[in-house]
Formats: C-alpha cells, sequence, structure tokens
C-alpha cells in the first residue's frame, strides 16, 4: 500500500550535521468541495492514468461516473449516467452508495438499492463491465449478491488481503437487535460469497447510537505496515455521524470477530471550528504522485437540517490527506475547512518534529497530538505583494505570526501590523532547495527559524541557523 508520513533517511551535509532527504510522503493539497451534492463517494485510481469517481446522487435514481487524471480535476469533469434504476421491482428506488473497483481486468459496481414496491427492502447487487473504458463501456447486472440473511443490507465493499478476496457490508439482524451491524465474508466471485458471514462490529458505544439510530455502516479498507485498517460510519446521518475504526494483522483470520479491535472512540467527527459537519462514509485513494493516502468522505457546511436527514440533498464530497503515527496507525485529524486542505512542515534538521502551536506558541515537536495543531493553510499573504500567510488548521482565522521576534499563532485583528507580521516570503530552502523557507515580510532578512524547539524569527549567519530555518511541507 501507499506510503503516508513516513521515517526520512539521513545524509550527511558538509558541515557534519545531518539532515532530512525529501519526504517519502510530500505535502500534497487540494481544493475542497470536490463535487456538491455527492454523498457516499468513491475515487478509485487506475493503471490507466484516470481517478474514477462515483457517489449517491440526492434523487437517488442513477449510477453516475467522472474521470479525470487528477483529484481537483473530479470537480469539473463531465458525469455520465451508467445505470438508471428500475421501472419496477427490484432495484427500483433508492440507489445508493455505489463504489467502483477493477478486479482480475474488468469494471465492478456495488451498490445498494430498495424495491419500487418496498422501498425499503435495500439489498447490495453488482454491475460488470469488461469494456476498457468504464463510462463508455456497456455495463452489465451480475445481479443482487446472496446474503445467507435476507434482510436489510447495503454498502457492500469489496478488498483482498494475502491473495484472499473479501466482502464487507452493513446488514440488520433482528435475532441481534435494532440497526445495522458490520459483516465479513470470503468471496467466490466478484458477485457472490461463500462460507458463513461473520459479524465483526456491533454498534453500543454512544457515539455508534448518537441520534437515535444504531448504526454501523460504510465500511472501507486500507492496509499499511501488516494491518487491516477498516474504517466505518456510525449514528444517525446528520451532525452525529462520524467514523470509528477497526483493526486487524493482515496474517490474522479475518474472519474470526477476535482479530478486529475498535477504537473506543471516534476517528473523525464534526468539527464546529471549521464548519464541518456531519463527515462519513468514507473511501480511500492515492495522490497523483502515489506517496500520500487520500481519504474520501462526505459532510455537510451546517450542522441544522430541517426535516429528514436522507431528504437533505447537500451532502458533499471531500478529500484530504491522511496521515501515519509512529506505531502505524492512520491519523484522519479533522475534517477541514472548505478551501485548500492544509500541510504539515517538518524541521530539515530534526525531521521527525513538526511546527506546532502549543498554547498558542509555535514550535516544533514529535508525535504531535492532536495531528490539526500541526497542519496549517498556506494561503495568500494578508499584505498581498506576492507573500503567503500560514493559517491554523484547527484555529481557523489564527496564522502563524511574529511578535517580538517570537512566533506565535493568533487571530488576525484586521491591523496592518497583524497582516505584516503573518505575512512571509516563501523561499527556496536555505539548507535544501527542496525545503521551503520564509522570510519575514515587514523584517526582510530576518526568517522562522527552530531554536531550542521554539519558533523565532531571527537573522542567520551559520549553517545551522540555515538548517533551523529550512523545512519540508509533508
Amino acid at each position: 500500500m501507499i506510503t503516508g508520513s513516513a521515517a526520512a533517511t539521513f545524509t550527511g551535509v558538509s558541515t557534519g550535521t545531518a539532515h532530512a532527504a525529501v519526504p517519502a510522503s510530500p505535502g500534497v493539497t487540494y481544493t475542497n468541495t470536490i463535487a456538491e451534492q455527492r454523498a457516499d463517494p468513491h475515487i478509485y485510481k487506475h493503471t490507466d492514468g484516470f481517478y474514477y469517481f462515483t457517489a449517491t446522487v440526492p434523487a437517488y435514481d442513477r449510477i453516475v461516473l467522472r474521470r479525470a487524471t487528477t483529484i481537483q480535476g473530479l470537480t469539473s469533469a463531465p458525469e455520465t449516467t451508467i445505470w438508471t434504476r428500475h421501472a419496477g421491482g427490484a432495484m427500483g428506488a433508492h440507489i445508493w452508495a455505489p463504489e467502483i473497483h477493477f478486479i482480475d481486468g474488468t469494471w465492478y459496481i456495488y451498490f445498494a438499492a430498495g424495491d419500487a414496491n418496498d422501498i425499503w427492502r435495500i439489498r447490495p447487487y453488482v454491475l460488470q463491465c469488461t469494456a476498457a473504458n468504464p463510462i463508455t463501456g456497456a455495463w452489465t447486472e451480475k445481479g443482487r449478491i446472496a446474503l445467507p440473511l435476507d434482510t436489510f443490507s447495503l454498502d457492500a465493499t469489496t478488498f483482498a488481503v494475502n491473495g484472499t478476496r473479501y466482502l464487507s457490508w452493513a446488514q440488520h439482524d433482528p435475532a441481534v437487535g435494532r440497526g445495522t451491524n458490520l459483516y465479513i465474508a470470503r468471496m467466490s466471485s466478484p458477485w457472490s460469497i461463500t462460507g458463513t458471514p461473520v459479524m465483526i462490529s456491533r454498534p453500543t458505544a454512544s457515539w455508534e447510537t448518537a441520534g437515535g439510530e444504531t448504526v454501523n455502516e460504510g465500511p472501507a479498507v486500507i492496509q499499511r505496515g501488516g494491518k487491516v485498517f477498516m474504517t466505518f460510519s456510525a449514528g444517525a446521518t446528520d451532525a452525529n455521524y462520524c467514523m470509528g475504526l477497526l483493526t486487524a494483522s493482515a496474517s490474522a483470520d479475518l474472519l474470526s470477530a477476535s482479530s478486529w479491535a475498535k477504537t473506543a472512540s471516534p476517528v473523525f467527527a464534526s468539527n464546529v471550528a471549521t464548519s464541518q459537519y456531519g463527515p462519513g462514509h468514507n473511501q480511500f485513494t492515492v495522490s497523483e504522485d502515489g506517496t500520500s493516502d487520500i481519504l474520501v468522505y462526505h459532510d455537510r457546511g451546517y450542522r441544522d437540517i430541517s426535516g429528514a436527514p436522507l431528504n437533505d440533498p447537500n451532502r458533499r464530497t471531500r478529500v484530504q490527506k491522511i496521515y501515519w503515527t509512529a506505531d502505524g496507525t492512520p491519523d484522519f485529524g479533522i475534517p477541514v475547512a472548505d478551501g485548500l486542505t492544509p500541510i504539515r512542515l517538518s524541521s530539515y534538521n530534526f525531521p521527525d518534529r513538526f511546527v506546532r502551536h502549543w498554547a498558542y506558541r509555535a514550535r516544533i515537536e514529535p508525535n504531535v497530538s492532536p495531528l490539526a495543531d500541526s497542519q496549517f493553510r498556506v494561503v495568500s499573504g494578508l499584505t498581498g505583494s506576492g507573500t503567503v500567510s500560514l493559517e491554523s488548521a484547527n484555529l481557523p482565522g489564527y496564522f502563524l505570526r511574529h511578535k517580538n521576534h517570537e512566533v506565535w499563532v493568533e487571530k488576525n485583528d484586521g491591523t496592518s501590523l497583524f497582516a505584516g507580521d503573518a505575512s512571509f516570503t516563501a523561499r527556496a530552502g536555505l539548507a535544501d532547495s527542496a525545503g521551503v523557507s520564509y522570510e519575514s515580510y515587514n523584517l526582510p532578512g530576518r526568517y522562522i527559524r527552530h531554536y531550542d524547539y521554539l519558533l523565532r524569527v531571527q537573522a542567520l549567519s551559520t549553517a545551522t541557523d540555515r538548517a533551523d530555518a529550512t523545512f519540508s511541507t509533508q
């Protein structure tokens, strides 16, 4: 799998100090929202150089596809309807959560659908396309995925671990109780399972039953470092909606519920500061350069909904980079604000340390928690003039600024003094041109650098000074 934020490698420099090579997962940014009124998104990067994107449409009546050579390009890419619900009977209502997969040289779309005569009789179905281009190729119905229990079931996803292909999905079992649980089974073909399904997660925690719903749904899998990580969504489909995480060893028996460990709390949830509500039903893709793992999800830009959440059309598709902790666990951070996604800045000469704010003071530290304390949006400088400003990801409207030659994270007060203090000229890294250094706009010749791990704005004279003032974007 794609490596996210990896441990840096070191090479000696002429001064005898050590420095980091270009990060294995350099910074990558996107502008959200990727697609308005598109819920339950799935973006797949194919070997033909295209990203393929599908999602639930508000009318719940069809399956659509877009493609582009970049993730951002999906925003303006033309959209094609490749399948429409039946006029009657099965697959005649509630066309939900399509996913596009390429398995053994053939395209498949997994989706859920209700019955025109019973719209809540929702079951999983599969479409197949043998053409190279799934947008222009013909799609045929492989039919319903036959599950031993004939009850409300949806959100089927497929993945392979050590050569074995699995299906995971959400389903209601009256014998277990209300709501939906997560199940897994081996697959005998891309449209059928074999053996007895195993329940691997039941919603019991308060965040899994928030809003009066008992929900585990929308499983999605990413693998790294010999581990299988399965995210899932929980709670009512309003601002309570959030993501949990199951983890198993890739060498374990994935058909044993005991192989899966669930987080005690959500790993991704609504954030008032960034005005993002109900994030979930995610999937994963990779960046254009293949070095970063990208979270694909939907949310809303407001908390209060009029009427039933499923009747509100404004869930929208968003993306942001995933980071990885030292123990190999994904850290999703927070759903970032609309607009440009943030980056992290690692120290050139202490590459395991990242710029972060702590009690509003800027410093460099390893193993930053919460992650968002070390994320900043590189936006147009508050003074203009070709400068940039660094806006806190979890404190929107707060920027890195110098004050008495110290660097703090403070709220923009609208003054010209603040604008000057919070504006910098981005230069090629002073110790390594692959990095970046930030020269103060109103104190030219002085750069952001760390000293005793605290950030300051100082003039530089030595190789160590220049190393302290060089950062890598991740």
